[in-house]
C-alpha cells in the first residue's frame, strides 16, 4: 500500500486507510458482519467509480463494474478499453446487497457484464438508477422493466434504504446536463446519510450551475469525486470527461466536505489521472483532506 499523508482529525473523516489481510472477498464478509453487529462506515473502492459501503448495518455497491466487458465490446478498436487493474472481486464472492446505485448507463457504471449475476446471486437486491434509463438497466440487468427490485429516480428526490439510512438523489452533468424528453435527468449523483455520516457520490460530473447550492444544502463530510478531468480530442470522439482534480478539490471545499475521496482513475490508460498527481496535490493541501482510493484497503469512519 502507497503512504498517504495524515490531516488534523476530523471524526467524520475516513482514518488513514487500513491495509486487506488477504484478498476483498474475505475483507467484505467481514465488514458486512462487523456493520450487524455495530454502528459506523467502512468504504471500499471497486476501481473506476465503484464502490462497495456498509453503512447503518446495511450493504451497497455503487456503480460496480466487475467485468472485463468493455474490452470486449471494443476489442480492435482505437479505445479497446483494457483494464490496468484486475476485477477486485468476483460477484459469487460479494456479501449480499441491500442496495445498488447506479449514476447513468455508461458500460463502466451500468456493466451488462456485473448486473445480471447480482440480479441472479441477489434475488433482494434493489436496483436504483435514473428513471430516465429504466429500459436501459431492465437490459442490463436482465430483469422485466416493472421488476419490483427495479427503483427508478430522478434528481431531487430523497429514499429512505432503511432505518438510519437515507438515500438523496442530485442531478450530475458529464460534461454537459442531460434529460429525456419528459425532463428527467440522465446522470445522477447520490448522497448517503446516516445520523453520523454524509457522504456524497457525483457520479461522472463537471462543474454546472446549481450543483455546489444543491450539494451544500446537504451538506456532505466526505466527496467520493472523479478526478481523471476531459480531453477535447475524447469528447470529440464522444468519451465525455470529468472533473479535473483541481476541479474536485475545489468542489469539495466549497460544499463543505472536508475529506475528498478521489477516483475515477487507473482504470483505461487513455482516461485517467496519475496516481503521483493526487499524491503530490494531497500532500500540499493542509486545509483538505484528499485520499487516493485504492483498491487494497479499507476506509473507516466512526
Amino acid at each position: 500500500m502507497d503512504p498517504q499523508p495524515e490531516h488534523r482529525h476530523d471524526p467524520r473523516a475516513p482514518s488513514v486507510p487500513a491495509a486487506l489481510r488477504g484478498d476483498l472477498a474475505p475483507a467484505l464478509r467481514a465488514a458486512r458482519l462487523r456493520g450487524a453487529q455495530a454502528g459506523g462506515t467502512e468504504i471500499f473502492w471497486l476501481g473506476q467509480a465503484g464502490f462497495a459501503i456498509f453503512a447503518a448495518g446495511r450493504f451497497g455497491l455503487i456503480d460496480p463494474y466487475l467485468s472485463d466487458s468493455l474490452a470486449e465490446k471494443y476489442s480492435g478498436t482505437a479505445r479497446p478499453h483494457e483494464r490496468m487493474m484486475p476485477v477486485p472481486v468476483a460477484v459469487r464472492d460479494l456479501p449480499e446487497p441491500d442496495f445498488i446505485l447506479l449514476t447513468h448507463r455508461h458500460g463502466d457504471h451500468m456493466d451488462p457484464g456485473t448486473l445480471p449475476y447480482i440480479a441472479q446471486a441477489f434475488p433482494a437486491a434493489r436496483f436504483i438508477f435514473p428513471e430516465a434509463e429504466r429500459a436501459e438497466a431492465a437490459l442490463r440487468s436482465r430483469l422485466d422493466p416493472e421488476d419490483p427490485r427495479l427503483t427508478g429516480t430522478d434528481a431531487g428526490a430523497r429514499i429512505a434504504l432503511a432505518p438510519g439510512l437515507s438515500l438523496r438523489v442530485f442531478a450530475a452533468a458529464h460534461e454537459t446536463p442531460e434529460t429525456d424528453l419528459t425532463g428527467r435527468h440522465r446522470f445522477l449523483g447520490y448522497g448517503l446519510a446516516t445520523p453520523d455520516l454524509r457522504l456524497w457520490h457525483s457520479g461522472d460530473c463537471v462543474p454546472f450551475e446549481g450543483l455546489v447550492s444543491d450539494v451544500t444544502d446537504f451538506a456532505p463530510d466526505i466527496a467520493l469525486l472523479p478526478v481523471n478531468g476531459r480531453d477535447p480530442e475524447l469528447t470529440a470522439s464522444g468519451i465525455a470527461g470529468n472533473f479535473s482534480l483541481e476541479e474536485a478539490a475545489g468542489i469539495t471545499c466549497a460544499v463543505g466536505a472536508g475529506t475528498l475521496l478521489a477516483h475515477h482513475y487507473g482504470m483505461f490508460a487513455f482516461n485517467s489521472c496519475a496516481p503521483e498527481r493526487i499524491d503530490a496535490m494531497a500532500a500540499q493541501r493542509a486545509d483538505l483532506a484528499i485520499l487516493r482510493a485504492m483498491t487494497g484497503v479499507v476506509y473507516c469512519v466512526g
